[in-house]
């Protein structure tokens, strides 16, 4: 069932359209704000196909029903390894791009962990403190449901960044189900972003914290994730998280 789910999607290497993203300009607007958007990082038929894998069998270690968890309402599944091609592409052609603006997050905040240039030696360093369940998702939204304010942690070994790629289209395949992050700094009120997202566009945001520099020097500032109520439609994302879980 894997090799089928994989062949029913037709996809050109990530690397060459990754690196062809505007990382000058991307890294700016993460640094200021916690998050930055790659347009079109897929197109529309690798959307649909990708979306299309949540009705396999086989390729899923998992399902979640949010509703039962206090998760939010709307449910997703947890690919198992091997990843279907187009999720282990896009996940080992990201990693080399963000490794860098990750150490140097955690240099500003005092934080001693550092990446590796290559996500398969991170995966190594999850493995062997027993994180080896692939984190790689697919979330699916009908009309009423939402996600919560979140984070993706799952152990000890945690990249500092992750990615969503809307895989379905906005006013046309759903209404509402705006991807939103909150920031909260020490001694202030929270502050709310709604992300503007177009179909195969992939944010990148940060998945705990991240630095800010103030006039006393750098500080720490804690982020979380979630997805407003469709008011109509469905909604199919693919979520990115580049450490494993235990």
């Amino acid at each position: 069932m894997v090799a089928a789910a994989k062949a029913k999607i037709s996809m050109t290497p990530a690397q060459p359209r990754v690196g062809a993203m505007d990382w000058t300009g991307f890294t700016e607007h993460l640094d200021g704000n916690g998050w930055a958007v790659l347009s079109g990082l897929l197109s529309a038929s690798e959307c649909r196909s990708v979306a299309a894998l949540y009705g396999e069998s086989g390729i899923f270690r998992s399902h979640i029903i949010m509703g039962r968890h206090g998760f939010g309402r709307g449910e997703y599944k947890y690919f198992s390894y091997p990843l279907p091609d187009i999720i282990a592409d896009l996940r080992t052609s990201l990693y080399p791009r963000l490794a860098p603006i990750a150490n140097r997050w955690n240099e500003s905040m005092g934080i001693d962990v550092r990446y590796p240039a290559e996500h398969a030696d991170f995966i190594k360093r999850c493995h062997k403190a027993g994180q080896t369940r692939p984190t790689p998702l697919l979330l699916q939204y009908g009309a009423g449901d939402y996600n919560c304010l979140h984070q993706d942690l799952y152990g000890e070994h945690v990249f500092p960044l992750q990615v969503a790629i809307l895989l379905s289209k906005p006013e046309e395949d759903f209404t509402g189900g705006e991807f939103v992050l909150t920031e909260q700094r020490p001694r202030m009120q929270s502050r709310a972003a709604v992300v503007p997202l177009r179909q195969g566009d992939a944010v990148v945001f940060a998945v705990h914290n991240r630095p800010v520099q103030g006039t006393r020097g750098t500080y720490r500032v804690n982020l979380r994730h979630g997805v407003s109520q469709l008011r109509s439609g469905h909604r199919h994302t693919v979520g990115i998280i580049f450490h494993d879980a235990k």
